[in-house]
């Protein structure tokens, strides 16, 4: 350990030599004509509920040309969003192919009045040399996050302490912008956002008439997978609920998922004796046009949360260990339900009675 700590700071001495900068403190960045937002890393659910930061640059500066570096990953959240006009994709292991190296140098040597690395639950190292390396008169990161001190702010001209420990409740969405509120950059919608057209919208239709979905029945989707174990509410609870909902309800259900998610659809087809749609390994704009059509759609505590969280249509999120007052979707429709650090503490009539409570005033409209 002390052997690895000894090469880790050698390390960062030597980036801080060769590519140190002096911190600016003025909050003055002036007028900004060009952008460019460093997010690389794979957490499409803080991107999603982050888009308020790219809303506010927009709200701010209109007239701005923003350039979204993103993962592999996150590149599907993030394709046709409204506030975005170009994006590049990062993939390190790309970089060793000449022909996207050289598209990946172009990007960053074209001049940015300004470039950002926003900060939620990490730092990243990676992000932050991006930033250094592009060609920006302007370099916005954090000096610290919770009190851990960013190792490579040296990279920023003007440096940022995020400290939420004092507001351990605040949702992330409003967390995104606390890097540049000091420089007079706010926007007063939270609301995350994806944008889809009339090419998804088709899609979707052509999946519901292909099932012979009724439009008399309600529709209501379900997402029960979860990158993360303890963020799966039990397939046994989801297979109570859904049959409860079938026998109160006329219901069109469709299950939302990827192939990490197979062995979960898989179970609950082979459990249930009705039908259901099964809309699985499809881009991330056509989901939220799908869910964007449903009267109810609940899921566990993972990234198509985030994407449901776009669209208007109610929906149920099922947490577990993680605080939900910070990673909920904001909005008056957007309900969570949480009863301890353990998922499986939430029972199945908790998700049911407030199903009832939603679908009945779907059916009152």
């Amino acid at each position: 350990m002390a052997a690895n700590s000894l090469i880790s700071n050698f390390i960062y001495s030597i980036f801080e030599k060769t590519l140190g900068v002096e911190e600016n403190k003025s909050l003055d960045i002036g007028s900004l004509k060009k952008i460019i937002i460093i997010r690389q890393h794979n957490q499409l659910g803080d991107l999603l509920a982050g888009v308020s930061l790219f809303r506010a640059l927009k709200e701010t500066y209109p007239e701005s040309h923003i350039t979204l570096l993103v993962s592999p990953f996150n590149y599907p959240g993030m394709v046709k969003n409204k506030y975005i006009d170009r994006i590049f994709i990062f993939d390190k292991k790309e970089l060793i192919n000449p022909v996207y190296f050289v598209r990946f140098k172009k990007i960053l040597a074209e001049e940015y009045d300004l470039a950002i690395v926003p900060v939620v639950v990490s730092i990243s190292f990676t992000s932050n040399l991006l930033a250094r390396l592009s060609n920006a008169k302007i370099r916005i990161g954090s000096q610290s996050l919770d009190g851990k001190v960013n190792r490579s702010a040296y990279f920023f001209d003007r440096r940022v302490s995020i400290d939420w420990r004092n507001h351990p409740d605040s949702n992330v969405s409003e967390r995104s912008l606390d890097i540049v509120r000091p420089f007079g950059i706010n926007t007063d919608n939270y609301h995350s956002e994806i944008s889809f057209d009339d090419e998804e919208i088709n899609n979707v239709e052509k999946f519901l008439a292909d099932n012979n979905f009724n439009e008399n029945k309600n529709l209501v989707g379900l997402h029960v997978g979860a990158g993360k174990p303890p963020n799966r509410w039990s397939l046994q609870k989801y297979t109570s609920l859904m049959i409860k909902l079938n026998s109160a309800y006329s219901i069109n259900f469709y299950l939302t998922g990827s192939k990490s998610d197979k062995d979960e659809i898989d179970y609950l087809v082979n459990e249930l004796d009705f039908k259901i749609g099964l809309f699985i390994n499809k881009p991330i704009p056509e989901v939220a046009a799908l869910i964007s059509k449903s009267d109810l759609f609940i899921s566990n505590d993972t990234g198509i949360m985030h994407v449901s969280g776009t669209t208007e249509t109610p929906q149920i999120s099922i947490f577990g260990p993680t605080n939900p007052f910070n990673w909920a979707p904001i909005g008056s429709n957007k309900y969570f339900i949480r009863k301890s650090e353990l998922i499986e503490d939430v029972a199945v009539d908790d998700v049911y009675q407030l199903s009832n409570i939603i679908l009945k005033k779907v059916k009152q409209t």
